[in-house]
């Protein structure tokens, strides 16, 4: 087996700490809504190690925070966290674990595990990729919602602090640094500018639609207006 360049692992490490990081502060902001939705410490605690997937906690817990009942908190999160069975099909075949290994495996495919992974060039760093951040996220995740849940009650209203829009600024973040190229600068900076006017006037799910609409719109006029204009200059 050849060996991996200290520089690919390097990267590799680097990624999965920064995702790590990135993704398991705003686990604070999940303890703390947690208890103000009225779960306990011990209940926050237990959705963050055994449920483990950020999406799908956020959706119970706003459920249950409005009054619905634990069965359809349960069928959404449920829902949500569908899609990490299909990340499964994606780091299978280079993970290639078995025994109580594939079940450590199964439970940290998450969203940033699976990018981390497959951003590497070959199945070695891959899978070091992906045991980095699935374990790093984890435990900064389990560590966060801990901290955010007994300091939830101190803190008051969550939404006082931004930490509702904790999740949505992480993401942020990470995703930030691939815009390299203007036109996809351009393209994220106009769908958040459409969102944020419309989520005080219009539905859930409307403001995230209509970004979709502008992202698309405004990724397929820029490259018409370049084309335009190189012909222009000939």
């Amino acid at each position: 087996m050849a060996r991996v360049p200290d520089l690919d692992r390097r990267r590799a490490l680097r990624q999965a700490a920064s995702v790590s990081v990135a993704t398991g502060l705003y686990g604070i902001s999940f303890g703390a809504l947690a208890v103000t939705a009225g779960l306990s410490t011990l209940q926050a605690q237990a959705l963050s190690v055994l449920m483990f997937t950020g999406g799908s906690q956020f959706a119970f817990i706003g459920i249950v925070g409005a009054g619905g009942g634990g069965l359809a908190a349960a069928a959404t999160a449920t829902l949500l966290g569908a899609r990490n069975a299909l990340y499964g099909a994606v780091v299978s075949p280079f993970l290639q674990v078995r025994g109580l290994r594939r079940l450590a495996a199964a439970h940290v495919t998450i969203d940033e595990s699976t990018a981390v992974s497959t951003a590497q060039r070959d199945p070695q760093t891959a899978r070091l990729g992906f045991w980095w951040a699935g374990l790093g996220v984890f435990v900064l995740w389990n560590a966060c919602t801990l901290v955010g849940s007994v300091v939830g009650d101190a803190l008051g209203d969550p939404r006082r602090w931004g930490l509702d829009a904790a999740a949505g600024a992480a993401f942020l973040g990470l995703l930030w640094p691939r815009l390299a190229a203007r036109r996809a600068q351009v393209v994220a900076a106009g769908a958040v500018v459409v969102a944020l006017a419309l989520t005080p006037v219009t539905p859930a799910g409307v403001p995230v639609l209509a970004a979709a609409v502008v992202a698309v719109v405004v990724g397929w006029r820029i490259p018409a207006a370049a084309s335009r204009a190189t012909v222009e200059d000939t």
